[in-house]
């Protein structure tokens, strides 16, 4: 029989990869890794703010990732080198919420759980917050899913066809930044990126509709929770870790599928 903190952990997971599989895949499809890098690395100031002036670390991270997505998205839209501009703002909040966590005597003994993730604490409150902002995510997807896809190809066919490129991108970043939020106690700022990412690009290779990928991206997601808990059970290993290094095997395990496509 399994302990109740393992299946509130499983049920975390499963809640959270129902958002990273089908936004994962706009992350891939766009080739937005570094821009989920640069929110994730901001949630650690929005956590180090959060403990600051003593509210929710959800709403902190929320707003601080919200904030560090729409000034990327400003700024690459006024002619600035995208890779330059989130590399810049990436490492820099990252920075700075480290020295912020280090003011904080309470966050500064905890903050590899911020950083790496520490889902066997996670709690029936959080296993609230994680679910309903992943439905919140899925719903945002799923109401402007037709217009993603068609910016997600072109922009100007995106506006032929009646949908408006930035209001797409501002979707698109209003998804990110909340996944963000209830994904940094699973599984870390520093693993979000990698948890969106690779069961993406595991499904890519044997999907053959965005329909497809996007659930097979959740598909393969919720095989990684459930293998990178096992395996931290089983070998005594950090659990956010454990899951994205299960992510990443099956990830190796998928490409001979294209060949076969």
């Amino acid at each position: 029989m399994f302990d109740d903190f393992l299946i509130r952990a499983a049920l975390a997971g499963i809640g959270l990869t129902f958002a990273t599989g089908p936004l994962g895949s706009f992350v891939v499809w766009r080739r937005m890794a570094y821009f989920g890098d640069a929110t994730a690395h901001a949630a650690i100031l929005g956590v180090a703010l959060s403990f600051a002036f003593g509210t929710s670390v959800y709403l902190g991270t929320l707003g601080v990732a919200l904030a560090m997505a729409l000034t990327v998205a400003r700024l690459s839209g006024r002619g600035h080198a995208m890779d330059t501009v989130l590399g810049v703002l990436a490492h820099s909040a990252l920075a700075f919420g480290l020295v912020a966590a280090s003011f904080q005597s309470g966050l500064r003994v905890g903050l590899s759980a911020w950083l790496f993730g520490d889902i066997l604490a996670v709690s029936q409150a959080d296993l609230v917050v994680v679910w309903a902002g992943a439905a919140a995510v899925v719903a945002l997807l799923a109401w402007r899913w037709q217009g993603l896809l068609t910016a997600t190809i072109n922009d100007e066919l995106a506006m032929a066809s009646g949908h408006d490129p930035r209001r797409e991108q501002l979707a698109l970043t209003i998804a990110l930044a909340l996944t963000v939020a209830v994904a940094i106690k699973i599984v870390g700022a520093l693993l979000i990126a990698a948890l969106l990412i690779v069961p993406a690009a595991a499904a890519r290779q044997f999907s053959r509709s965005p329909e497809g990928m996007a659930a097979g991206a959740t598909g393969v997601g919720i095989l990684a929770v459930l293998l990178g808990l096992w395996g931290s059970f089983r070998f005594d290993t950090p659990a956010g870790p454990s899951v994205v290094a299960a992510a990443t095997v099956l990830f190796v395990l998928s490409l001979p599928l294209r060949r076969r496509g």
